[in-house]
């Protein structure tokens, strides 16, 4: 009994490690990571997004000097490749534009169904 006392203080601590390193540490590298992913696969014509909230588009990049240019409508940027928060390629953003359109589309005709059953069903409440 007395031996697990002793070791009761210890096994807190390296529980206490265990459980930063699976909420803190882990996602932190695994955000790290999709972010340097990002950076490699970046291409000329991207539609970027800066830390500064700088919307542009890809035009150079240089990978000796890690910059990347934007074209922020006609004015061309030079950034740090580390500047970069998101990237998407112009494909993808139209793609997810019409998902999200064909949705709200079928969610506006799913109320009108609603409200043709019940006028119908009250048109025949009214014939009897």
């Amino acid at each position: 009994m007395q031996n697990i006392s002793q070791y009761a203080g210890i096994i807190v601590l390296i529980l206490l490690f265990v459980l930063m390193y699976f909420m803190m540490i882990r996602p932190q590298k695994k955000q790290q990571q999709k972010h340097q992913d990002t950076l490699k696969n970046l291409r000329k014509g991207d539609h970027v997004v800066t830390i500064g909230r700088l919307h542009g588009i890809v035009d150079q990049i240089n990978n000796e000097k890690r910059t990347v240019t934007l074209d922020c409508d006609g004015l061309y940027l030079v950034f740090d490749l580390n500047a970069i928060a998101s990237a998407s390629r112009p494909g993808e953003e139209k793609a997810s534009e019409n998902d999200s359109k064909e949705k709200e589309v079928s969610k506006k005709n799913e109320p009108e169904k609603a409200t043709d059953s019940k006028q119908t069903s009250n048109s025949d409440d009214n014939a009897k």
